[in-house]
């Protein structure tokens, strides 16, 4: 089990997705977090199906690990309860809108009067500073305005498309618990404090890095291209298959061979009205296109009476990324049922429940894999006589 953040102190006060999954790194690597919630329901995630109590699996993937101190912060007794929780904490998380905890004595400023060398995360929409700091913010509405929705879809003019997950709520959580875990570092070395400003729009622009650089550098905006690859080779595409759809990443030269090899259409790698032979034939770089559209039209031709399983296996077979396309929880059964793709997954006994994770997006020596020995999450205000004392949370 990992172990690096071993004696680390976390308050976090965050709730929903983001927050959560920053404080949930932190806890899986080692540290104690107090997970401090209103007393009146607690984080929003704990309402989920009927028959898992104030713990779902939803909260649980969330927050297992974590201790909850049952706090109303509104109140002078309470909001005086977390600023106690704060004198011993190595990290504080916050994500209200800017200007709200500032209410409470429990902002950045008054925080560090009482701990110098806090590392205090804020995480909201927008930012702490500037004049849209105040504005709410959800995953979808922050997709629409940092520019991401325009760039799921294929036709320039047609409707925005949201990505089909909360992927920015997730990708600043990640990204707070990595700035958290360079500042606990820095801080070994230099004993000072650090405040970090994380926001959900610059989450946003990490996402879509290469696009957002190339906009700031030359003033490109970025074109819609549906399901194709990024690389704009004609065969980085994902085609219509008699049994579904597979996904093809025939980029450079040699995989173009291979490709057009296995589908009998080698002549097109010496039609020099479908390609740039000069850059073909230099094996350099990436497949370049002269007709496209003729090209997607042979390809799919051929695509179309072929089974997407087998020239999954084919292709791959001679060193041509393919996928055929899957429905999430078709991926998962299929890895788990063998040895494809070993999975580093997290189990929570949650009472009678085990809930299961994607666990932390990596594989490191340390960690026991599919082990059950991690703590689960608890009720509202499990800890709450153990963290605070009596008649001073509410």
């Amino acid at each position: 089990m990992l172990q690096a953040l071993k004696g680390v102190r976390v308050v976090d006060m965050s709730h929903v997705i983001a927050g959560p999954l920053a404080s949930f790194y932190l806890a899986q690597m080692g540290a104690e977090v107090v997970k401090v919630e209103s007393p009146h329901g607690g984080d929003v995630m704990r309402h989920g199906r009927v028959g898992e109590g104030d713990t779902p699996d939803g909260f649980v993937a969330l927050n297992a690990g974590k201790s909850s101190a049952a706090i109303d912060i509104k109140t002078p007794e309470g909001a005086a309860a977390v600023r106690e929780l704060a004198r011993t904490a190595d990290v504080f998380i916050e994500n209200f809108r800017p200007g709200v905890v500032a209410r409470y004595g429990l902002d950045e400023a008054s925080i560090r009067e009482l701990n110098p060398s806090v590392i205090y995360c804020s995480i909201s929409g927008h930012g702490q500073q500037g004049s849209w700091s105040q504005r709410g913010a959800y995953d979808h509405v922050v997709q629409a305005l940092t520019g991401m929705m325009m760039m799921s879809g294929d036709d320039p003019q047609g409707a925005p498309i949201k990505v089909g997950f909360p992927v920015i709520d997730v990708a600043v959580g990640m990204l707070a618990a990595m700035a958290i875990s360079a500042a606990l570092y820095q801080r070994a070395r230099d004993s000072k404090g650090q405040t970090i400003d994380a926001s959900m729009v610059q989450a946003a622009l990490m996402l879509m890095y290469p696009n957002a650089s190339a906009f700031l550098s030359s003033g490109a905006e970025p074109q819609r291209v549906g399901n194709r690859g990024y690389t704009g080779s004609p065969t980085a595409d994902t085609y219509r298959c008699a049994d579904g759809w597979l996904a093809t990443a025939a980029n450079t030269p040699a995989q173009f061979r291979k490709l057009t090899a296995v589908l009998g259409l080698q002549e097109l790698c010496t039609d020099a009205r479908a390609l740039d032979l000069g850059a073909f034939n230099s094996d350099g770089g990436f497949v370049v296109a002269r007709d496209l559209p003729y090209l997607r039209e042979r390809f799919c031709a051929s695509f179309a009476t072929r089974s997407a399983t087998d020239m999954e296996q084919r292709l791959n077979a001679v060193g041509v990324p393919a996928a055929r396309v899957r429905r999430l929880g078709e991926f998962l059964r299929e890895v788990e049922e063998g040895d494809k793709l070993p999975l580093p997954m997290l189990r929570f006994q949650q009472g009678e429940r085990i809930v299961r994770t994607p666990g932390l997006g990596f594989r490191s020596s340390d960690m026991e894999g599919d082990a059950m020995s991690r703590r689960a999450a608890e009720s509202l205000g499990e800890s709450t006589g153990r963290l605070v004392r009596p008649g001073t949370a509410t």
